[in-house]
């Protein structure tokens, strides 16, 4: 049985990740933006969710009554107490901090598309995005979020002002009647080509993080059979 060496394995990885990385620009030149794509599980949700939102906070933390209270008060002060220049000011400086607004569009087979926009985009560019990748572009769609669902009917809103930046989940549906939607229930949702991208960005490695050090083998020592015994030279041996 042939065993492929190290050096050979290292090869068929770097071919892949060149591979990977070559699909993954194409399709930012086709599509005008990076795009990814993935299977969302119930894993992936957990995450992705914690991903984009950004929260570090914990999840027991419990709000209560004197909070909202507290809360409600220094709204009510700062309200009062900054002027109009320095809101603006500090709305500025929170924009300027945020430099893209990555969206994810998650589609009823359970996949995702990722996308990266810039906070200034509107609503509208995410739609133009979907007509190319979609595989039925000719049928009606539209997007919304949950909780509740709320369809995204504002197209000229940017991102930053919708609440979407630096990241936000949105759901895509077909806009067809009931009955006629069976028909293209069960997908494919996302085109042949943008669905090649499936997992590639899971390929390429992190450049951050260093490269594996070549494992040493350590040399065994050679053992002497048990029976075997060193030869002494007798005293009454003269040579």
């Amino acid at each position: 049985m042939l065993v492929d060496s190290p050096a050979l394995k290292r090869r068929r990885f770097a071919v892949a990740d060149q591979l990977a990385m070559e699909k993954l620009v194409a399709a930012k030149q086709t599509y005008g933006r990076e795009i990814r794509v993935f299977e969302t599980t119930t894993a992936t949700i957990s995450q992705t969710s914690n991903d984009v939102s950004g929260s570090e906070e914990p999840d027991d933390l419990e709000f209560t009554t004197a909070d909202y209270y507290r809360i409600l008060a220094t709204k009510k002060e700062d309200k009062y107490l900054k002027t109009k220049k320095i809101r603006d000011a500090e709305t500025a400086a929170s924009r300027s901090r945020i430099t893209k607004a990555v969206i994810r569009v998650r589609f009823p087979d359970n996949h995702t598309l990722e996308a990266t926009f810039h906070p200034t985009e509107t609503m509208q560019s995410l739609v133009d995005l979907l007509v190319k990748v979609v595989a039925r572009p000719d049928l009606p769609f539209y997007i919304y979020t949950i909780p509740p669902k709320k369809q995204i009917k504002n197209m000229s809103q940017d991102f930053y002002s919708a609440g979407f930046a630096p990241g936000a989940i949105v759901y895509f549906s077909y806009d067809l009647p009931q009955g006629d939607d069976t028909i293209v229930a069960q997908g494919p949702f996302l085109k042949e080509d943008v669905m090649a991208l499936k997992d590639l960005d899971s390929l390429i490695p992190d450049p951050d993080q260093p490269a594996p050090e070549p494992v040493v083998m350590a040399a065994t020592p050679v053992q002497k059979p048990a029976g075997e015994k060193k030869m002494v030279k007798p005293k009454w041996l003269k040579m």
